[in-house]
């Protein structure tokens, strides 16, 4: 019988269809698709018979499966994986006793081995094309444009997702097994092996296997790789393969993170971990710059394997060590991350050896030299690395203040992820600090100056008791030369006056301790005359006892000696000996003990010292995070807000101003920011830790009450809403709100500030809740405005406020179309008003105008019929100020003018009360027209409404059908338009309109009877000339002319020329102020002064700036004043020395910058007036200027425009200064390839100016910069083209410059005269302007007219540039105002009553 063929696992297979040689099993013959069912059918008849050896019969059979497997039906491919499935499980169940038969013969063992490989062999087929079948049907899923992809996904994937785990199972059951047997016990072929791990990575390379409902199968597949590295030696291929799929496919570098930390673990297969890292180790760091997709896998594999295996990663980590000076960013990430891992879970705590902290001092160093590392997506990492690496607990206290500094240094950081990860790791530090809960500044330096000291003292202490710098001996050998002296004067005679004044004592002791202390105090002489008595008296008793020798001398030297060094033990021989040695033991143990204690002195000053560094770095980060809360970036604003609430709670002193820097932004536009705002209030304030009710209650209010001290109107307005949106969520307990009511009736007790804090709080619910107001008015009147309210006008002030929340909105009684809130005038409030603003009236009180203002304006908002309280307040006070002034009058012969009255030649008055009667006239005024203008306009056209509905309902149908017939189309085209109710409103508007005008200033009104005095005041500044009197008739002049617009325009020219000429910085301001409502107002009459509106910008005094630059930017955003020829004082305000006005104007360009065009229009006129000569802006500051504006240039076309524009000016340009602001300009412009073309095609216009260092300097910027963007190589071209042009121009220039001082015809520039400008750009008040300065100008039309008619116009000294006129075709681009934009209503109602709402 021949021999069976032996079956030789294939390399592909269409070898077994290749006769590979003698004895080798070949197939027959490929079974065609439709034969393929009864052939199955056959080999499962067979495999019941004779089992698994079945397959050697039937194996082309399931090979002709395998052949056809993508034509064949799902029927057949399911019925082939079945059995197969059921073969492999039976001979998996047979071989254990057929490997144990030791009696087995050699053609059982070969049938065996092949049917083995041969079923592992299909089964492992049937697998992998199955995967395959499956993965392309999911690709085909996923793709968008493919039809019936649930049909594709249906075909055999349910039934190989069902059955891959078991299959799985199934091959590492049958790995596990000895098989050596069946290969004559020599090692098994690595093919067979090489085939079930094939399958297995065939599997991990489908994308959806790391999806957590393939977790099962994913363990299996570890599973089985396992047992197949554990059963032969395929470390090398395996490690190999594992490395290519990790390049190759991205979604395994999780799955094999798992898979080696399993084997590691569970299969001991260490040394295949560093196999893998070492093979990532090698590869070359160029290459993995270019592969992403690589860099990808290996950075994920390594970063979560170091979170796994620890331990492993860090034996091995030296391997990885050069990638860090590799350009891929994701290596250094995922190597940075292994070592934060290592540090954090393996070279953590304090018992660690001298080798591990070395390490981990090392990483640490590496961690903090790449906080600086050039990318950015490293720098974050490597921050947020520190963060969890602090929250662990694993940083050692002696880095915590190096990476403190390296995190505070990164707010400055460019990228916004960078900046965010640093407060992240800040708020960290401050979580986990172990410091203090408490880090003020203030409060740990004292402890650690009182504890300095106490250690300096101690310091002092153990000085003495340290060893001593010299002994006793070489103290003698010292004193020796003076004592032989003295010894040897001993055997001279006495010289006259000599006496021997000494005597031995009685006893030796005592002798000896008088000998001792002779020497000391260096008594040598005598000492030496006591030794040589004592010799005599006490021979032969210790230690007086002398060798033999008869050398007298040498005996008295030798005792000396004996008895200083300390050698002679003395004659106390009956004492124990151990009392010295005891003696000594106690001050070593005391010495010891002193030392303990200066260690431990010396930790406590370390340890304090290292808080309060900590708490300064900490100040530090407070003041940059605080200025990011204004950032465009919400992640970082966010992570600010973030970060103050947790130091909020470590009780910094300066975390109160971040908290309060985050309140304007409630209003922010984010939703994001306005609820984290909302949060970080509500857990600060919200959530105190006190137990009951009224503990939290009263911490709340403690809390909210420090806010508001020294607050701003706009803080008390931002904490209003924040208030208000918590009321509103019903989330303030009502135990505040009643503490707050007993505060504010004394019930609880508490001081005045915290009593107006608690009235301040209610107004605030009272916005959310206008019932806690309303319900206890009575209160609020009775409490507030009594009698004791002439004490201290804050408190009633205050209530004013709050009371004034309960007017009604007049938007809301439109549309209920219901009477507004009023209450009657002899309602109690108003009695007590009138009673408090006369009473005070005659009271010198600083605080009685804001109370009287907050009076007025709350008696127009709820009273009926307003004025006539408000004139029978105005009627009591007059009478005050008359009786005050026949008073004065009867007692002129008497005293005499004083310094605090003011005196007009009939009588003298007290300067206060003129103050408060022009305060009172000018609040009353403006008021008055407030209410006319909003509250009447609103009554009327309510009552309109109402009068136009009820008219409706009355006719009947009939009635409008006849009406429609009669009166044709135009009624109806105008009911339609709205015509008829918009003339309505014009009507009301007018009616209005000519009340203010005529009768509220005419000599019938009460009003008019103050204009005289006020104007008096106004142009008497010498005869009156108290500021505070000089500031508020100014303000009231600036009221009264709000009322007519007739009053406005003839009293015009007063209010601009105080505003120019008043040394008062509070009038120039108040005016100021004034003429910003006027131009909203009568902005036709106020147009003509726009230049001195302007001119205040470079007022000398701050305050005034200030109020300036914030009243023209509400106008300009407004369109309210024109922009054009004098928004360059505007720019100016950009490097203003005061940093809060500088601010403004930085506020007003980027709101300018959000209208369009706005900012890109007005750069040519700004560049145009700040490099004129006359200007006085110094170089420096045009640059600082130009830097901020043009950073709002952000678009490609803008951008070649001003390219073109620029160039043009080269021709118009005059002096170098100009032709160097210019091109400054230009290399600020981020040029593109069409603004090179620009350049180059308008080169003709600059090209005589290159010879100046500087203006050449700025082209070669602009190029430098352009080809660092990446340019196309013709684009290149021309760059080097236009660089070759301006070295020639800029060398032929200098060759001209050194030629024309001989007389060559090449024009030089010539420098302009420039007036001389001091240090400051700010312009003197007085001097520059003249009396014909403050002519009213003429008006618009008239002044139109004159310059049609008049000569040709001079030359001015302001550039004018060709270019302005050439290039503004386009809309979009124009800068010029037109005639239509120009405001021509002569009084916005509208404005002025959105105004006086605000």
């Amino acid at each position: 019988m021949a021999a069976a063929p032996e079956f030789h696992l294939p390399l592909a297979p269409a070898d077994l269809l290749q006769d590979g040689g003698p004895g080798r099993y070949v197939v027959r013959e490929v079974l065609l698709a439709r034969e393929l069912p009864p052939a199955l059918a056959a080999f499962r008849t067979a495999f019941r018979a004779q089992g698994a050896l079945a397959v050697l019969q039937h194996f082309d059979c399931v090979y002709s499966v395998l052949h056809h497997f993508r034509s064949v039906g799902t029927a057949v491919k399911e019925d082939a994986l079945e059995l197969m499935m059921r073969v492999v499980s039976h001979h998996s169940s047979e071989l254990p006793a057929i490997l144990s038969d030791s009696g087995l013969s050699h053609a059982d063992r070969t049938a065996h081995l092949n049917a083995l490989k041969m079923n592992c062999y299909l089964l492992t087929g049937l697998m992998d094309a199955f995967e395959m079948e499956t993965c392309k049907n999911s690709c085909l899923e996923a793709d968008p444009g493919r039809k019936n992809r649930k049909n594709h996904a249906k075909t055999s994937g349910s039934l190989w997702e069902e059955e891959r785990e078991p299959l799985l199972r199934l091959l590492t059951q049958l790995l596990q097994l000895d098989l050596r047997p069946l290969w004559g016990g020599l090692v098994v072929e690595e093919e067979f092996f090489s085939l079930m791990m094939g399958s297995c990575y065939r599997i991990l390379e489908n994308p959806s296997i790391g999806l957590q409902r393939y977790r099962v199968t994913r363990e299996a597949v570890t599973h089985l790789l396992a047992a197949a590295l554990v059963h032969c030696d395929h470390m090398f291929s395996a490690t190999l393969k594992i490395t290519q799929m990790l390049q190759h496919f991205e979604h395994v570098a999780s799955v094999f993170a798992q898979a080696v930390s399993l084997w590691a673990k569970e299969y001991g297969l260490k040394s295949l971990v560093g196999e893998l890292l070492r093979e990532i180790g090698q590869k070359c760091p160029q290459d993995l710059a270019r592969e992403g997709s690589g860099v990808k896998g290996f950075a994920t594999f390594i970063s979560e394997l170091a979170e796994q295996i620890p331990t492993l990663v860090l034996a091995n980590m030296s391997v990885l060590l050069p990638h860090l000076d590799g350009e891929s960013y994701m290596m250094r990430n995922a190597i940075l991350a292994a070592m934060a891992e290592v540090l954090v879970q393996v070279l953590n705590g304090d018992q660690l050896e001298k080798a591990a902290r070395g390490t981990r001092d090392r990483f640490l160093d590496t961690l903090q030299a790449h906080v600086c590392d050039v990318h950015s997506f490293v720098r974050s990492r490597v921050l947020q690395l520190f963060t969890r690496i602090v929250q662990h607990k694993a940083l050692p206290l002696t880095q915590f203040q190096s990476v403190v500094s390296l995190a505070v240094g990164r707010l400055k950081d460019k990228s916004v992820i960078v900046v965010k990860n640093a407060i992240q790791l800040l708020a960290a530090f401050l979580s986990n600090n172990p410091f203090s809960s408490k880090l003020s500044c203030t409060d740990l330096d004292k402890p650690l100056k009182k504890e300095m000291q106490k250690l300096k003292e101690m310091r002092d202490r153990n000085r003495p008791t340290a060893a001593p710098v010299v002994t006793p001996e070489e103290e003698w050998e010292a004193m020796l030369p003076e004592i032989r002296a003295a010894t040897q004067q001993l055997f001279q005679p006495l010289q006259k006056g000599e006496e021997e004044e000494l005597e031995v004592e009685e006893t030796v002791e005592r002798t000896v301790e008088q000998i001792t202390g002779l020497l000391k105090k260096l008594n040598y002489k005598s000492a030496t005359r006591l030794v040589q008595k004592a010799l005599c008296r006490f021979q032969g008793k210790e230690p007086f006892i002398g060798p033999d020798e008869e050398n007298e001398e040498a005996t008295i030297l030798g005792v000396l000696k004996r008895l200083y060094t300390g050698s002679c033990p003395g004659e106390n021989s009956e004492d124990p000996p151990g009392d010295n040695s005891s003696d000594k033991i106690e001050e070593v143990a005391q010495d010891e003990q002193a030392q303990t204690e200066l260690i431990k002195q010396e930790m406590l000053v370390q340890y304090l010292q290292d808080a309060y560094n900590f708490s300064v770095k900490i100040t530090e980060a407070l003041n940059l995070i605080s200025k990011m809360m204004y950032e465009t970036s919400v992640s970082v604003v966010q992570e600010a807000i973030e970060f103050f609430v947790t130091v909020s709670q470590f009780g910094v002193p300066q975390a109160l101003l971040g908290v309060r820097r985050m309140l304007p932004l409630v209003w922010s536009k984010e939703p994001g920011i306005k609820e984290a705002v909302l949060n970080a209030y509500k857990q600060l304030y919200l959530s105190p830790s006190e137990d009951s009710e009224r503990a939290k209650a009263q911490a709340l209010v403690h809390s909210l009450s420090l806010i508001m001290v020294d607050a701003s109107l706009a803080t008390i307005q931002c904490l209003e809403e924040i208030i208000s949106e918590f009321v509103q969520k019903d989330e303030i307990k009502p135990a505040v709100t009643q503490l707050l009511w007993e505060r504010f009736t004394e019930r609880s007790p508490c001081s005045a500030l915290e009593r107006r804090a608690a009235v301040m709080l209610l107004g605030m619910m009272a916005r959310g809740k206008p019932e806690i107001i309303g319900s206890n008015l009575d209160i609020l009147v009775t409490m507030g405005l009594s009698e004791k309210a002439c004490e201290d006008y804050r408190l009633p002030q205050e209530v004013c406020n709050v009371i004034s929340k309960l007017a009604s909105n007049p938007k809301q009684t439109l549309e209920k179309n219901s009477a507004p809130f009023r209450l009657p005038q002899n309602h109690m409030l108003f009695g007590c008003l009138s009673e408090t603003v006369s009473k005070g009236f005659a009271q010198p009180s600083s605080h009685w105008i804001p109370f009287m203002e907050s009076a007025i304006t709350l008696i127009y908002q709820l009273a009926e019929g307003p004025e006539e309280i408000c004139a029978d307040i105005l009627h009591k006070c007059s009478q005050q100020v008359l009786e005050k002034l026949q008073e004065a009058d009867e007692q002129k012969a008497d005293a005499g003018d004083s310094p605090g009255k003011v005196s007009d030649g009939a009588g003298s008055l007290s300067t206060f009360l003129l103050l408060h009667l022009v305060s009172l006239v000018g609040q009353v005024a403006l008021q008055q027209v407030v209410y006319l203008e909003v509250s009447v306009s609103a009554e009327l056209r309510r009552r309109r409404i109402l009068k136009e509905e009820k008219t409706k309902k009355k006719s009947d149908t009939s009635t409008r059908k006849q009406r429609a017939r009669s009166t044709g189309n135009e009624t109806t085209m105008e009911e339609e338009l709205g015509l008829v109710g918009a003339t309505a409103d014009d009507t009301e508007a007018e009616l209005i309109r000519g009340i203010c005008e005529t009768e509220l200033l005419d000599g019938k009104h009460l009003l008019s009877v103050f204009v005289p005095l006020v104007l008096k005041i106004c142009t008497n500044p010498g005869l009156y000339s108290n500021s505070a009197l000089s500031a508020a008739a100014a303000l009231t002049l600036g009221k009264l002319c709000m009322v007519s617009s007739e009053f406005c325009d003839s009293h015009l020219r007063l209010l601009f020329t105080m505003m120019e000429k008043s040394t008062l910085p509070d009038v120039r301001s108040n005016l100021i102020i004034a003429a910003g409502d006027l131009a909203i107002r009568f902005p036709n009459l106020v147009e003509p002064w726009t230049s001195h509106l302007y001119a205040r910008l470079r007022d000398p005094c701050p305050s005034v700036r200030q109020t300036a630059g914030l009243v023209m930017t509400h106008l300009i955003l407004k369109d309210m004043v024109k922009v054009k020829g004098q928004v360059s004082e505007m720019a100016t305000l950009l490097i203003d020395p005061e940093e809060e006005i500088m601010g403004v104007a930085q506020n007003f360009f980027g709101e300018l910058a959000n209208k369009g065009n706005a900012v890109y229009n007005l750069l040519p006129d700004i560049i145009s007036h700040l490099s004129d000569p006359n200007s006085g802006i110094e170089e420096e500051s045009f640059h600082t200027i130009m830097r901020h504006l043009f950073s709002y240039i952000t678009k490609d076309k803008q951008t070649e425009s001003l390219v073109e524009k620029l160039c043009q000016r080269f021709r118009t340009a005059r002096t170098e200064r100009q032709y160097r602001d210019l091109s400054h300009c230009l290399a600020l412009l981020p040029v593109s390839e069409r603004g090179l073309h620009k350049l180059q095609d308008n080169y003709d216009c600059f090209a005589d100016k290159l010879q100046d260092p500087a203006v050449y300097n700025c082209f070669q910027t602009v190029l430098a910069r352009f080809r660092r963007a990446g340019v196309k190589p013709e684009t290149k071209a021309l760059a080097e083209e236009l660089e070759q042009k301006l070295s020639a121009s800029h060398n032929r220039g200098l060759d001209s410059t050194e030629i024309c001082p001989d007389g060559s015809q090449t024009p030089m520039p010539v420098p302009a005269k420039r007036k001389p400008v001091g240090s400051s750009h700010r312009q003197p008040l007085s001097p520059v302007n003249t009396d014909d300065d403050f002519m009213t100008p003429p008006s618009r039309t008239l002044r139109n007219h004159k310059r049609t008619q008049k000569c040709p116009p001079r030359k001015k000294p302001i550039i004018t540039f060709s270019s302005d006129e050439e290039n503004n075709s386009e809309d979009e681009l124009s800068a010029e105002l037109r005639e239509e934009e120009t405001p021509t209503k002569t009084t916005p109602i509208t404005r002025s009553s959105a105004r006086q709402l605000r």
